[in-house]
């Protein structure tokens, strides 16, 4: 298992759960980001942060300290 920023531009994961019930958890959540849904790595800002990701349709752009609070299992490709 590891986090969402240590994914590299491209790859997918499956979330398997987001790290704390505070405000920021929960805007995750609300986002999409939920377990069992894949997740993939689009690409990170000119500057390294924000990264955008793409998840259940949506692109989304994330702060890297936010994306450390997402476990997933890396996967070849979307889960169906």
């Amino acid at each position: 298992m590891t986090t969402l920023d240590q994914l590299r531009p491209g790859q997918f994961g499956q979330i398997v759960r987001i790290d704390g019930f505070d405000g920021i958890a929960s805007r995750l959540r609300e986002m999409g980001f939920i377990p069992g849904e894949s997740v993939q790595f689009l690409r990170t800002a000119p500057l390294g942060d924000p990264m955008k990701c793409s998840v259940q349709g949506s692109r989304i752009a994330v702060r890297n300290g936010e994306a450390r609070r997402v476990f997933i299992e890396p996967i070849a490709a979307p889960v169906s």
